[in-house]
């Protein structure tokens, strides 16, 4: 099955040489499971900083430390594919350090401006408080982005490590709002942002592995007809997701979200396996 113009869907992992820090590399794979799953034919590739950045349909970018950062948004910039990728209908989704170098401009480690790829409308500064490290869990906010059939996201989990403090302008829109930990830190209580077919998060994880339905929306988006509308999702074939929403839960039910509970009683189940 090739449906993006008789071709493979070619997902590209952005930079793996320099943010590749947390394991978010993963989410090129999650997504490329996804699809063979579904008997689509796909490719994956993994897109080193010094070689120009290959065609694809999805891009995504994960976190790093400060000068990898630097030098990832210096060298997208002057290649110049992303943004015209973008421009074509690629999805892009960025996390953590990816998610703010997608951004208008973010920090480095001497807290210099450096300027982003300007794919979101997002300044990023260092926060003055406790660095943001924990779980952390958000509930998308009615304007985000709808899966298949328009239906509403879950509610969005993931680890979270970084000490910026993210504000979106009026150009992007928030995709969701904190229950537990800090996201963007911005004081509204915000976490994430995404534009057209671009979205970006704190959440680790790696994060397409604990929200299978923001993978399949992903997927939905690059595998739209060519020209249609930015908001357009592709109706995939539905998936056995029994294990991965059983990880799911447990990592809802350990971060005590509703109550007191959660976190002792997974690390009892733990203890009574071992």
């Amino acid at each position: 099955m090739n449906p993006v113009a008789g071709r493979p869907l070619v997902i590209c992992v952005v930079y793996p040489d320099l943010l590749g820090t947390y394991g978010d590399g993963g989410n090129g794979v999650v997504l490329a499971k996804r699809a063979q799953w579904r008997r689509i034919e796909v490719e994956l590739l993994y897109a080193p900083s010094d070689r120009p950045l290959p065609k694809a349909d999805i891009y995504t970018i994960g976190g790093g430390e400060d000068g990898p950062q630097v030098r990832a948004a210096t060298t997208l910039i002057e290649d110049g594919t992303l943004v015209r990728r973008v421009a074509e209908g690629a999805v892009v989704l960025g996390v953590c350090a990816g998610f703010q170098l997608i951004g208008r401009s973010f920090p480095d480690s001497a807290d210099r401006v450096c300027d982003g790829v300007g794919l979101l409308d997002l300044t990023t500064r260092k926060g003055t408080g406790r660095r943001a490290v924990g779980e952390l869990v958000a509930t998308p906010t009615a304007d985000a982005p709808r899966t298949m059939h328009g239906a509403a996201l879950p509610r969005l989990t993931g680890f979270e490590n970084h000490g910026g403090v993210s504000i979106v302008g009026p150009g992007s829109r928030p995709l969701a709002t904190v229950e537990r930990g800090i996201g963007n830190g911005g004081g509204d209580g915000s976490e994430g942002a995404w534009s057209g077919r671009v979205l970006g998060t704190y959440l680790h994880g790696p994060v397409l592995a604990r929200n299978t339905a923001l993978a399949d929306l992903l997927l939905g988006w690059a595998l739209a007809p060519e020209g249609s509308a930015l908001g357009t999702v592709t109706e995939l074939e539905g998936l056995d997701d029994d294990e991965e929403l059983a990880l799911r839960s447990e990592r809802l039910e350990a971060v005590d979200v509703q109550g007191g509970r959660g976190w002792r009683s997974m690390v009892r189940r733990v203890r009574t396996r071992r």
